[in-house]
C-alpha cells in the first residue's frame, strides 16, 4: 500500500516542480493575477507533497522502543503541516495577490510581445501553451493518483465514492483531492485570462484568481480535518462490528464488552476486547484432556511416588489448571485468527477472558439431573 502512495506522490512532486518554475516564468511578464495564483497552488502542492513524502518515509519505521505500535501516525502529523500550513499561506498569498491586482487594474499597461528573432509573441497564447501543458501533466497525476485510489477501495469491497467518505490512507487521497484541485485550477485560471482578453475587464482574471485562492482555503481545511480526527485515537468501526460478528458466532463466547480499537495507521489498528465463555461449550471434552494431562504428569514421575497421595492431588489440579489454559488460549487464537482473516489491518488484539459467564453457570447448574431421594 505504501508504494503505490509513494508512487503517486513522487509522480506529483515532480510535475508540479515543473509546472511551477513554467507558471511563474510566465506569470511575472504577463501580470496575471490568475496565473500567479497559479504559480502559487502548485508551489504550495509541491511543497505539499514533500511534506507527504516525509511522512511516508518516517511513518514506515518499524516499532521500536519508544513507538511501541510503529510510527505510523507521523504521516498524519506531516499531513496535517502541509495541510494547515501551507495551503493556508498559499490561500492567504492568493488573497493577498487577488487585492493587489484589483488594486491596480487601472495600472496595468499594455504586456509586451516575447521577440524570439524575426518572431514576436503574445504572452497571453505563451501563458495558454503553460497552461495547456499544466492540464495535460496535471491530468496524468491525476490519473495515476485516481488508479491507485481506485485499486485500494477494490481490495476493501467498497466503491470509490464510498471510500472518499471513509479514508483510510490520508497521504493518498490528499495527492488525489490536491490533482483535482490543480486541474481545476488550472481551468479557472484560462477562463479567467481568456475572459480578460476578450472582454478588456480586469476583473474577470481577479475574480478567478480569488476563486483558486478559495479553493486552497478549503484544502486546507478539508485535509485538516481528516488528518486531525486520525491523530486523536479515531475508533475502526469496521474492525469492531467484524469481531463483534465472530464473537456472537462463536459457540464458546457468551459475551463480550469493553471492545475498543485504535487506528494507528491505515495499515494498523489495535483492539482489544474481554469476553466471557459458555459453561457447557468450555467444559466440552475438558475432561478428556484433564485425563490426558494427568496420564502424562504421573508418567513422568518415578515409580516409587507414583502413588504418593499428596503428589496424586497436586497431579490432579495442575492437570485441571492446564487443560483449561490450553483450551483459553486456543480459544484466543481463534478469536485473534478469524478477525485478522476478515480484517488484516488488525495488527494488534488483546482479548482478555473474564471468566465463566454467571448466568450461564446458573443455566448449567439447572440442566444439571437431580439424583431422587
Amino acid at each position: 500500500m505504501a508504494s503505490g502512495s509513494r508512487r503517486a506522490v513522487v509522480t506529483a512532486i515532480v510535475g508540479n516542480g515543473t509546472l511551477t518554475i513554467l507558471k511563474f516564468a510566465v506569470a511575472l511578464p504577463t501580470q496575471s493575477a490568475a496565473l500567479m495564483n497559479e504559480a502559487v497552488h502548485s508551489l504550495m502542492d509541491t511543497l505539499n507533497q514533500l511534506f507527504l513524502l516525509i511522512g511516508l518515509v518516517q511513518g514506515e519505521k518499524r516499532a521500536d522502543g519508544r513507538y511501541a505500535f510503529g510510527h505510523g501516525q507521523k504521516k498524519y502529523l506531516w499531513n496535517l503541516w502541509s495541510a494547515i500550513g501551507l495551503f493556508s499561506i498559499g490561500c492567504g498569498l492568493g488573497l493577498a495577490h487577488a487585492w493587489h491586482a484589483w488594486q491596480e487594474l487601472g495600472e496595468i499597461t499594455a504586456r509586451p510581445d516575447v521577440v524570439l528573432g524575426s518572431l514576436r509573441i503574445d504572452l497571453i497564447w505563451l501563458a495558454g501553451v503553460v497552461l495547456l501543458i499544466a492540464l495535460v501533466v496535471e491530468a496524468y497525476v491525476l490519473k495515476i493518483a485516481w488508479l491507485e485510489f481506485r485499486r485500494r477501495a477494490q481490495d476493501e469491497g467498497i466503491s470509490t465514492w464510498q471510500k472518499l467518505f471513509r479514508p483510510t490512507d490520508p497521504t493518498l487521497l490528499a495527492v488525489l483531492l490536491e490533482d483535482a484541485i490543480a486541474v481545476i485550477g488550472v481551468l479557472l485560471a484560462g477562463s479567467g485570462i481568456a475572459l480578460t482578453r476578450l472582454t478588456g475587464n480586469g476583473m474577470w482574471d481577479v475574480g478567478f484568481s480569488i476563486a483558486i485562492a478559495v479553493m486552497l482555503g478549503g484544502t486546507a481545511i478539508v485535509l485538516g480535518a481528516i488528518n486531525m480526527r486520525l491523530l486523536t485515537d479515531v475508533r475502526d468501526r469496521e474492525a469492531e462490528a467484524i469481531f463483534d460478528t465472530i464473537a456472537k458466532a462463536h459457540r464458546e463466547i457468551e459475551r463480550y464488552h469493553d471492545l475498543r480499537s485504535i487506528v494507528v495507521d491505515e495499515a494498523n489498528t489495535v483492539l482489544v476486547a474481554e469476553v466471557e465463555l459458555r459453561e457447557e461449550a468450555l467444559l466440552a471434552g475438558l475432561r478428556n484432556e484433564i485425563v490426558k494431562h494427568e496420564a502424562a504428569l504421573l508418567s513422568a514421575l518415578p515409580s516409587t511416588r507414583q502413588n504418593d497421595s499428596a503428589l496424586q492431588e497436586y497431579i490432579a489440579d495442575r492437570a485441571v489448571v492446564q487443560a483449561t489454559l490450553e483450551r483459553t488460549e486456543t480459544l484466543i487464537d481463534e478469536l485473534e485468527g478469524l478477525t485478522r482473516e476478515r480484517c488484516p489491518r488488525v495488527s494488534h488484539i488483546t482479548i482478555e477472558v473474564e471468566g465463566i459467564a454467571p448466568q450461564a453457570t446458573v443455566d448449567a447448574l439447572d440442566e444439571t439431573p437431580q439424583q431422587e431421594t
